[in-house]
Formats: structure tokens, sequence, C-alpha cells
């Protein structure tokens, strides 16, 4: 493959200056404002909505996207953008009933919500297991797969790759929540412009092959050359069904890793905790504009690299093998190398800008529950704003080095980055979710049954992955809940996580029933119907977004 030339580096250096520079003044001037601890981790009354809105994309946009995302674009088609269509839907709702919840209540953490609607066992549970989480899983799959991506477009050791984005990652992240809030905004623009740059190539090339030019003739050939690739919705007999069953993808489980996602994760929320109402949820209202753009940049390209390799252009048929056999999850960086120099270098700035962001998001997260719901809690309660501040700091480097060390041991490449993450965090997302729906919106929920869900969701999720190797479940195909894989019926990904979070909410509710809690109250968290009601221009953004996603669904079904 083409490597990075010195207008390349040009480019890249760049948009490293404007990132550092501008955080670097974003911080001179938070420090001649505010050091608390509230200020550091959220920037509290400091961002604006599009400052939220773009730092929630550069926090969710990164590699497993780019290269995860653009790799099951070439597998699987566009479905694999229900993700994204999905999420901008989400976060509507959010905005909506979640977050004036958490703003009512003066939640900034979510183990801090569980300590209130909960009791201290709930919440020191949820805090220590999502910081091993955010560290093993998140952090390290950012952290290699970015690596990876960045290694195989500019040829840069893998290794120096890994320890100098976590570098960058850290100077960001110790500015506190309002340098990553602001630089973020900067972040997103590389992003959604290189992203755009590599579209625009991937469809243009496509047009090329045909003998014609101009990315609307690209993509009309690309869904006459593969119109398998153009299904939203999978039918039964489609080989991707078991990632993505049909209709669970609208009514199923899709709905508990998008809510789950967005509603009850420190790394999503954190950035709209330190507004107001109307600001949180205008920048939600963006980010769910944002998250629309998304599938044209992250898995168009990939369609378009599909049909290039089975039209076997150029040397797409040897630059997709790896190991012998076709990688989808090269054919982002095998289309970044054909752009131009200068563009490439764009586009390099964009990947690692969505890593970046990702990182230092991830790693201020890891930080703020460290700090707030065990450190102050329970290590030092008397410790002042400046030494909260500090241990966060250390909690930045400390969770950032473990990350960059133990990356390399997962296996993260072999598993496929994207499914990686959607494995492990889906053991545990349906308990978790019951746990706050119910938490949110029922009074007798008990703490015996938030436990019930975390654990019991957890166990039952292992015992549903591992169940096809013990009992034959071809029972279940006719009715679409087993699906054929290597001569094992399977339960799809999605499915399973829909069956335990309708047992761990009939489980909490028989629990809650059980320990006679007919006078309980909301454990401190204080709920008005009021506080649902939203702006006309928040309505109206809604209902475009609506529209726009039932559009999408019509033509694409």
């Amino acid at each position: 493959m083409n490597r990075l030339e010195t207008k390349d580096y040009v480019v890249f250096l760049v948009y490293f200056l404007i990132v550092s520079t501008y955080g670097f003044w974003i911080y001179r001037r938070k420090n001649t404002e505010s050091s608390g601890s509230k200020d550091y981790f959220l920037a509290e009354g400091s961002l604006t909505w599009w400052a939220i809105g773009s730092s929630l994309i550069a926090s969710n946009i990164s590699a497993e996207q780019f290269v995860g995302m653009s790799g099951s674009g070439f597998k699987m088609g566009l479905a694999i953008a229900t993700y994204e269509l999905m999420a901008a839907l989400t976060l509507i709702i959010v905005a909506v009933f979640f977050l004036p919840l958490y703003l009512k209540n003066k939640i900034f953490t979510m183990p801090q919500f569980l300590h209130q609607r909960y009791n201290g066992t709930v919440a020191m549970i949820m805090a220590v297991f999502w910081l091993l989480l955010y560290v093993v899983v998140n952090l390290t799959s950012i952290l290699y797969l970015g690596a990876i991506a960045v290694n195989s477009i500019s040829g840069i050791n893998l290794n120096a790759c890994m320890y100098a984005m976590a570098i960058f990652a850290i100077l960001i992240t110790l500015g506190g929540m309002k340098v990553i809030g602001f630089t973020d905004v900067i972040q997103v623009f590389f992003l959604i412009l290189g992203g755009l740059a590599t579209t625009y190539l991937a469809l243009n090339l496509v047009a090329e092959h045909y003998g014609s030019a101009g990315v609307l003739n690209g993509f009309n050939f690309m869904i006459q050359k593969a119109p398998e690739h153009f299904d939203m919705i999978l039918e039964r007999s489609n080989p991707n069904f078991i990632d993505l069953p049909g209709l669970s993808v609208l009514v199923g489980g899709m709905w508990i890793v998008n809510l789950n996602y967005w509603g009850c994760n420190q790394y999503i929320t954190q950035r709209a905790l330190g507004a107001d109402l109307n600001t949180g949820r205008g920048g939600l209202l963006f980010a769910a504009f944002l998250k629309i753009l998304m599938p044209v940049i992250v898995v168009l390209p990939g369609i378009a690299a599909y049909v290039l390799w089975r039209e076997n252009a150029g040397s797409f048929q040897t630059d997709m093998i790896h190991d012998g056999e076709v990688n989808p999850d090269r054919a982002y960086p095998v289309l970044l190398a054909l752009l131009p120099a200068g563009l490439k270098g764009l586009s390099f700035a964009a990947l690692t800008a969505a890593v970046v962001a990702s990182l230092a998001g991830k790693a201020n997260s890891i930080a703020t529950i460290f700090t707030l719901d065990i450190y102050k809690k329970v290590i030092n309660p008397e410790a002042s704003e400046e030494k909260l501040v500090n241990v966060g700091k250390i909690t930045v480097v400390v969770s950032m080095i473990l990350g960059v060390l133990i990356a390399p041991h997962l296996g993260i490449d072999k598993k496929g980055g994207f499914q990686y993450i959607q494995e492990y965090t889906g053991f545990v997302s349906p308990g978790i979710f019951a746990m706050f729906i119910l938490g949110f919106f029922w009074k007798k929920t008990t703490s015996s049954a938030a436990l019930f869900a975390t654990i019991g969701g957890f166990l039952l999720s292992l015992l549903l992955k591992f169940l096809p190797a013990m009992v034959d479940l071809s029972f279940l195909a006719p009715i679409g809940y087993a699906v054929p894989v290597n001569g094992v019926y399977e339960i799809p990904f999605l499915d399973r996580m829909g069956l335990v979070f309708v047992f761990c909410i009939l489980g909490m509710y028989v629990i809650s029933m059980i320990e006679n809690r007919d006078n309980a109250r909301n454990m401190g968290l204080e709920v008005d119907t009021r506080m649902f009601k939203t702006t006309t221009s928040f309505a109206v953004g809604s209902l475009l977004i609506i529209g726009i996603l039932a559009a999408v669904y019509t033509v694409f079904w």
C-alpha cells in the first residue's frame, strides 16, 4: 500500500497544532475561572449545545466505526448502519426522558444515581465493574484498533502508534472536560471532512470503474451491482442474520444496546451532565443529526470496497487479503491508501482525531468514577477539591498506561473490534438497563431487585451464549430465535439481549413485590412529569430526524 508523503505529514501537523493550541488556550482560560472538581470532570455550565453534541460524536466514533463498521459494510452492507440510525432516535428519547431526571436530581455519575436510587452496595459494585469494563474492554480496543489502522496507513510501528495516541489523549484529558468538549469540536470537523473525502473517493472509484464519473453515479452503480448490500432488514436466509436478526433491529435487542449506551453510560452522558436542560437537549439533538451522517462516512466506503473487490478492480483483490484470507476490516485502510497526497493526510487526521477523542473521553470518565465514587467515598472522604482534581489526573495516566500494556494481549484484532466491544458489553447491558429503567419510572423497585438484574442478567447471558454447545436449539428455528452457524443452532446476539432484558424485568418485578414495598418511596429520586416537556424547536428537530429515518428505512427496507 502507498504510505504517507510529505504533504500528508504537513496536513497532519497542522491538525495537531490546531487541536493542541486551542486546547491549551481553553485550559489557560479555564484555570483563571475555576478549578473545582465539578468544573474539571463535568465542565459545569461551560459547554455549549454544539460543543456537547460534537463531544458526544467525537467520543463515540472511533476506530471500531471507521475500521470495524466499514468492514461490516463490506461484509453485510447497509444493514449495519442500523447501529447509527437507531442511535439518532435513541438520543432523542434520552434527551426527553433520561436527561431531565439526571439534571433534576443533580446526578453527576452513574454510580451516584445507583447510590441515590438504591444503595451504596449496588453503586460500589457497578463503579468497580464500569472501571474494569472501560479499561479492559473499551480503552484497550480503541487503542489497539486505532493503532492498527494508523499503522496500516502510515507504516509507523504499531506500538509507536499506540504510545503516541495515548500520550496525545492524556495531554487533552489532563485539561479536564471543558478542554475535551471544545477540542472535540475541532476533532469532529476533521473527522467529518476527512471521512467525507474518503467516501467521495470510494464512490468516484466505483463510477470510474464502470466508465463514468461522479459520486451519484458511483452510488447508483453500487445499488445495481450489489443490491443485497442495500437491504436494511435482513431475511432469515441471509448469512449475516445471526448479527442483525431481521426486525430485532427495530423492535428488539437493538433498543437495549442503544438505550443502555446513550442513556446509562458515564462515558456518554457525562457530556451533558454539567449543562442546563435546554442546552443539554440541544447538544443531544445536534448529536442525533450528526449520527444520521455517520453511515455515509463509515458504511458506504465499505460497500464501495466490496463492489471494487468483487469486480477485481485495481489491486483490491490482493490488498484485501490478510493472513491468507479476505479481511473486511482492511476495507477502510485500503481506500485511504488510494487517496492523493494531502487528502490522505486529512483522512489520516480524521481517523486519528476519532481515536484520540474517544480515548480522552473514556479516560475522563474513568477518572470521574474512580475519583468521585470510590476515592472520595471510601478512601478519602475529606479530600479537598484540589486533591480530587489531582487524583483524577493521576487516574487518567494510570488507566492509559494499563490500556497500552494489556491491549496487545487480548486478541482484539482476531475477534474484530466492533464485535469485540459489542460481545463483552452485551453480557451486562440488559441487566444494567433494566436496573436503570425501573429505577427511573417504578418507585417500588428495590435494591435486591437491582442486584438480581445485574448478577442474574450476566449469568443468563453467559448461559444463553454457551447453551447451543450443550442443547440442540433447532426447535427454535421456525420462530426465528435460532440460526444455523457451522452446523450449530445459535440464538442471535440481539435476540439474546432482548430475552435477558425481559427476564431481568420480570425478576425485578417479582422480587420487588415479594419484599412488600407497597408504600415504598422513590429512594430520594425526584420525578416531575413537567420536566419531560420540550421546547418547540426541539420538537421540530426531533420530527425532522424521525422523518429522515422513516424515509431511509422505507427506501432501503
